[in-house]
Parts: C-alpha cells; sequence; structure tokens
C-alpha cells in the first residue's frame, strides 16, 4: 500500500478505518477482523480499540470471537490503569518533603486527568517534568524511596546528563515501575529549544490526592500538552508506534477543541513556544489521516510554520508512510526507508553533527559489544 492511497477512505488500512468510523466494525468480516487486530497489535492500539468501540457503542455489533480478544485487551487496560494511579501515588509521596511540584507529562498526564486519550493507553513509563535546579535533590529523593538509574555505560549517563531533557530512565528495585524525570521536552542540543520555565508556569493543578503527604499533582496546560505530544512525535525519530501516539494527539485536539478558546490560543502558544512546525505536522496528519476535525482557520494559522513546497511533499511521503501501522499489510517499497530516513532525522534536529556522528558511531559499532 503507498501512501497516497492511505489518504483515500476506502484503501486505507483497515485499522485506520476503525478509527476513523467505529461504527464500520459491524460490517466487518472474521478475516478482516484477523487482520485488523494484527495491524493493531503492531501499533499497541488493541486496548484503545476495545476502549472505542464501547466508547461509540458498537462493541455488541463486532463478532463473538473479536470481542472477547478486545475484552482481555481492555481487562489489562484496566490493570494498567490502576498500576498507574498507584505508581503516580508512590511518586507524589517520594516527592512530597521536597516541595518540587509533580507535572505529570504524557500518557501518566492523560490517565490522572481522567482525558479521553487515557482510555486504552498503555505505556511502558510515567514521565515527570521538575526544574532543572531540582534534579539533582529529586533524584536523591526517588533513591531514597527505591528507585534508581538502570544500568548503563558511562557515555549513557553522560549522554543523558550532559545533552539530553531528563535523567537516565529510573528503575523501582522491587516493583520494576520506570520513571523518566524531564526538566525540559526537548534536549539541551536541539534546534528548537521551547523555555521549560513556560511551560511549569501555566501548568494546572489536579483535584489534591485523597492520601495525606503526598506532593500536589498537575498537568500541562491544555495548548501545551497538545505542543508537547506533537514534539514527543514529530521530534524523537522512533515511528514504531507512531500512529498510537498521532491518535493521542487526535483524541487530545477532539476533546479539548470543545473548551471555549482553546482552537484560538493553540497557535499563538505555538509561536510563543516557538513550536510552530511540530503543530503544523500535527494539525496536518491528524486531518489527513484520522479526520481530526481541525477548523480550517486554525490549519491556516499553522500553515506559515510548516516547510516549502518541494519539502512538505517529501515529509508527506515520510510522515503519512511511517504513521501506519508497522505492519506488512501497510507498507509499501518505501516504508522501512522511511522509517530510517525519519529516525536520522530525528537524532539530527536533536543534536548538531559532530555529536550526532559520535552518538550514532558509540550506539552502532561500541554498545553492541557490551550487551
Amino acid at each position: 500500500m503507498s501512501a497516497a492511497r492511505a489518504l483515500a477512505g476506502g484503501a486505507a488500512p483497515l485499522l485506520l478505518q476503525l478509527l476513523r468510523d467505529p461504527a464500520r466494525g459491524a460490517a466487518l468480516s472474521l478475516a478482516e477482523w484477523d487482520l485488523l487486530l494484527r495491524q493493531a497489535a503492531s501499533a499497541r492500539l488493541e486496548a484503545s480499540l476495545h476502549g472505542l468501540l464501547d466508547e461509540h457503542g458498537v462493541a455488541g455489533t463486532i463478532p463473538a470471537q473479536v470481542r472477547r480478544q478486545l475484552d482481555w485487551a481492555g481487562v489489562h487496560a484496566e490493570r494498567h490503569a490502576r498500576a498507574v494511579r498507584f505508581e503516580v501515588a508512590q511518586i507524589g509521596a517520594a516527592l512530597a518533603a521536597s516541595g518540587v511540584p509533580l507535572i505529570l507529562l504524557k500518557g501518566g498526564a492523560y490517565a490522572m486527568a481522567g482525558l479521553a486519550a487515557a482510555r486504552g493507553r498503555l505505556f511502558s513509563d510515567i514521565d515527570i517534568l521538575v526544574p532543572k535546579d531540582s534534579l539533582a535533590q529529586v533524584e536523591a529523593a526517588l533513591m531514597l524511596h527505591g528507585w534508581s538509574t538502570v544500568a548503563q555505560d558511562t557515555y549513557d549517563q553522560r549522554y543523558y546528563r550532559t545533552w539530553m531533557h531528563e535523567l537516565p530512565p529510573m528503575k523501582h528495585a522491587r516493583r520494576a515501575s520506570v520513571i523518566d524525570v524531564h526538566h525540559a521536552i526537548l534536549p539541551e542540543t536541539a534546534r528548537l529549544r521551547p523555555d521549560p520555565a513556560r511551560l511549569r508556569a501555566c501548568a494546572v493543578s489536579l483535584p489534591a490526592p485523597a492520601a495525606p503527604g503526598q506532593a500536589p499533582l498537575q498537568v500541562l496546560a491544555p495548548a501545551d500538552m497538545v505542543l508537547h505530544s506533537a514534539v514527543h512525535l514529530f521530534y524523537d525519530g522512533e515511528f514504531d508506534h507512531g500512529l498510537r501516539d498521532l491518535l493521542d494527539l487526535h483524541r487530545l485536539l477532539a476533546s479539548l477543541g470543545a473548551t471555549p478558546g482553546f482552537w484560538e490560543a493553540l497557535p499563538l502558544r505555538a509561536a510563543e513556544l516557538e513550536l510552530g512546525r511540530p503543530l503544523f505536522y500535527a494539525l496536518r496528519y491528524c486531518a489527513r489521516l484520522l479526520h481530526t476535525p481541525v477548523p480550517e482557520a486554525v490549519l491556516a494559522a499553522a500553515r506559515p510554520a510548516g516547510p516549502g513546497a518541494p519539502l512538505l511533499a517529501l515529509m508527506d511521503s515520510l510522515f503519512l508512510r511511517a504513521l501506519l501501522p508497522n505492519h506488512r499489510s501497510c507498507a509499501d517499497r518505501g516504508s522501512a526507508a522511511a522509517r530510517f530516513l525519519l529516525y536520522i532525522r530525528g537524532n539530527w534536529l536533536r543534536m548538531p553533527p559532530l555529536l550526532l556522528t559520535r552518538h550514532l558511531f558509540h550506539k552502532a559499532f561500541i554498545s553492541p559489544r557490551k550487551d
């Protein structure tokens, strides 16, 4: 399947068709469902698919065999959601005495804020944002409560602590839960460097934790949450689960877009944080692939931050392949090359040439020998 065909509703992958129109599930054959579930598994969207069908009231119209499999995915998602709430409470307790504001990012934020994007959303770690000058204090507090940095070589420790926007991942000794402690949303070496102080200043407080002795929880402001999701997808370089991350954006835009003033504020906030380009890509590919209802005025406001026509044609050919499920039924001859080129691009945007060369050389020829 070519990237161009993915834009045509009838030729798009089955998973994409169902994400656009959940009611279509009632008309699918068992063979089509078999393929669709394989596509969903490759994108880590089985639990999200369960929630989507249930939300639209069509779960009872699909074959019983399919429903059983999706119900199991739903059970797993519920168990995951309980684990997330427990781990967030433990992090809050660990940081309570420090006085450092606890700002949740991405999946943890969606879950604790009760957003639609959290339904069926599975993730492997909890991301938090703290001031850079509090990193040592936060790391020490988490270590006292059982978390420690994952064993890495000296290069990896330096890579994270000198150049990146986060500490090395921290893993709990008993529960194996993982925390990513961020002080910014892009690396120190990235070409774009949105001011994290502006993000923290506009963070929104969630209702106070039920248990005493826990740090109050915050999430990014609605527009900032969308912008961070866009940065994470379009400036990271990893697209194994690109459709899952695009669905996050789709759900955020669909739910937050009902808030008065959201759409008008979004491009203005992107310009303020110098994130106009990732917002442009987010709106363009949400609208094209998932038919997200983005107002025309907002698309027009975001367009000046996008690339020129020749580069945009190239990015379309890459993103419209890489954002499809990473499954052979959704691939064409250019899919693997598209993901590889976007991986190189993501690293290029995050590091200057000399550092990038050293980093790729280390990962290709030195790190594997130590595994």
